[in-house]
């Protein structure tokens, strides 16, 4: 077993690579997110989405934030109008996050935007999630860098994406997969 490579973590690039911002902003964000946005006794939507808006994220009109939630940095999440984001959702987003309007995003789902070079130097990698218009993200779900959750599509219960989910669909699964169409079609 000598002969497979342990990856030396003190040497690892990237620590806060992922910050785009001063240090001072990110601590304070660190506060006023355990303060307003992840506590559960502050019950109010519209507290959490002043505060979110205050350190730089795009908020739409109408939306919904519940107790419990997480931003890793607000200056990266857009969130379209009238979306509703469900309690205990853990949005890591080291890179950027678009919410179209009318998305659903579930109680305890967690996106992220984050991985590591794991064969190399564990250097972080990040890439971008879109979730359009009218996409249901249901309950306990894992959203992964790079994927695009397309218009009206939706996830099962304790799926994980990674990838395209086409539009109108729903997927679940661990890998998630296609199940069928979301609506039927007339004829």
């Amino acid at each position: 077993m000598s002969d497979i490579p342990v990856i030396d973590l003190s040497k690892a690039p990237g620590e806060r690579a992922a910050w785009d911002q001063p240090k001072w902003k990110v601590y304070l964000w660190a506060v006023c997110e355990l303060l307003f946005v992840t506590n559960a006794w502050q019950i109010s939507s519209g507290l959490r989405i002043r505060v979110l808006r205050a350190f730089g994220a795009e908020i739409g009109r109408g939306v919904i934030f519940r107790p419990r939630t997480r931003v890793k940095f607000p200056w990266k999440l857009r969130v379209g109008d009238r979306s509703w984001i469900g309690e205990g959702v853990w949005i890591h987003n080291q890179d950027h996050v678009v919410l179209g309007r009318d998305v659903v995003v579930s109680q305890e789902t967690f996106i992220t935007t984050g991985s590591h070079a794991h064969r190399k130097d564990m250097a972080l990698i990040t890439r971008p999630v879109q979730i359009d218009d009218g996409a249901w993200v249901t309950t306990r779900c894992l959203i992964l860098g790079g994927s695009h959750v397309q218009r009206s599509a939706l996830i099962k219960p304790l799926s994980v994406v990674s990838g395209q989910i086409g539009a109108g669909e729903i997927w679940g699964g661990n890998p998630a997969e296609l199940i069928g169409p979301r609506f039927k079609v007339e004829e």
